[in-house]
């Protein structure tokens, strides 16, 4: 009997008369599965039942319209519809290459990808706008696989070359900028370069999620993001706490309300509606262009410069994984001797001996320290 394990359930295959046979037990203690194996080759020696017929395999097209849309709308539509928006849109592209939305998805294949990726770069796509694409496509195959759809999905791989927001605000061209921005840009701008949120954390941000008692000067509560990890508390530096307290007073000290409230269908600051601001600061201060996310990217970078440990800068920043974090600290060799230094040797293990002779050589005592 030969059954294996995918996704937290085991399946069983076999050959029958010259034919596969190959079924998802939806179960996952493997005694059961066995039993299931063998009460299927019992009914099939029996004559009770022929050979199973496969159910059918949906299309791309289909099984994106009935089960992942959903499935992306009941997921993260409320918690975190930035997300949402990208299956939407990803699902979108895919629909429209036909060859793609046409295939059933065990007949997809890293080739059919492969076409795809060109066919967008020959309409003048650039890489990360199809690694985009490419990933949501990888996870609605893996997403296949879990919900016993299809047996296995293939490998794909997203295309190299691509370029990453990793640009560096310096302390100058950050005076200058916010110098030239109007508000509530210049305010938001402030809270993203002394806070490291991301641009969608700040644009929600809430007066009940602003305490001005904790710690030196206040804090600020970021209550949903991209994953868990972003549930978290900052600490306000004096900049954001003098703005944001200067704010909260020209508003009445309210109690509750978007901090940037704005005419929007969400009711605050959405990317859109302060692109504008964003195009016109950067003209008028005449910095080198930037993205707002490059302000977090510049916290980020300045705090691991700054010393700041890998799993606390993981924190600080809401990253579901330390290794995201680490590509911000980079220890010197004096830093990495230090720490190595600090341990004292006592933690190592050993002791040290030491022996006292007489001068003839006869040993007079040892001691351990």
């Amino acid at each position: 009997m030969s059954i294996y394990k995918r996704g937290g359930v085991y399946w069983y295959k076999f050959m029958w008369q010259g034919k596969l046979v190959r079924e998802s037990t939806k179960q996952g203690n493997d005694k059961v599965a066995r039993q299931m194996e063998a009460a299927h080759r019992t009914s099939l020696a029996k004559g009770e039942v022929g050979i199973r017929e496969k159910k059918p395999v949906p299309t791309l097209a289909a099984f994106l319209k009935d089960r992942i849309l959903p499935w992306a709308e009941a997921a993260f539509a409320a918690s975190v519809p930035k997300t949402a928006k990208w299956y939407r849109n990803e699902c979108r592209v895919l629909v429209a290459y036909k060859p793609l939305a046409d295939a059933p998805l065990d007949a997809i294949t890293g080739e059919l990808a492969s076409e795809f990726a060109a066919h967008r770069l020959h309409h003048g796509k650039q890489i990360a706008t199809v690694n985009s694409s490419l990933r949501v496509l990888r996870r609605v195959l893996n997403l296949g696989v879990e919900w016993s759809v299809i047996a296995v999905a293939p490998k794909l791989k997203v295309l190299s070359g691509e370029r990453h927001r990793e640009r560096v605000v310096s302390q100058d061209e950050e005076a200058c900028y916010l110098a030239a921005a109007p508000e509530p840009l210049a305010s938001i701008a402030t809270v993203l370069a002394d806070t490291g949120t991301r641009p969608e954390e700040c644009f929600r941000l809430c007066w009940e999620d602003v305490t001005w008692l904790n710690g030196r000067n206040g804090a600020l509560l970021v209550t949903r993001g991209k994953t868990a990890a972003a549930r978290r508390v900052i600490p306000m530096t004096p900049r954001v706490r003098a703005m944001l307290e200067a704010r909260w007073n020209e508003a009445g000290r309210p109690e509750e309300g978007w901090v940037w409230p704005a005419g929007t269908r969400s009711g605050h600051v959405e990317p859109n509606s302060i692109y504008g601001q964003h195009l016109g600061a950067l003209q008028a201060s005449k910095v080198r262009p930037f993205v707002l996310y490059s302000l977090r990217h510049t916290f980020l970078t300045r705090l691991g410069e700054s010393g700041c440990d890998a799993w606390t800068l993981a924190r600080i920043a809401g990253h579901s994984s330390v290794a995201v974090s680490a590509r911000y600290v980079h220890p010197s060799e004096d830093e990495v001797l230090a720490a190595i230094s600090r341990l004292g040797g006592h933690n190592s293990g050993h002791s040290e001996q030491k022996q006292l002779y007489e001068g003839d050589g006869k040993l007079l005592a040892t001691s351990v320290e």
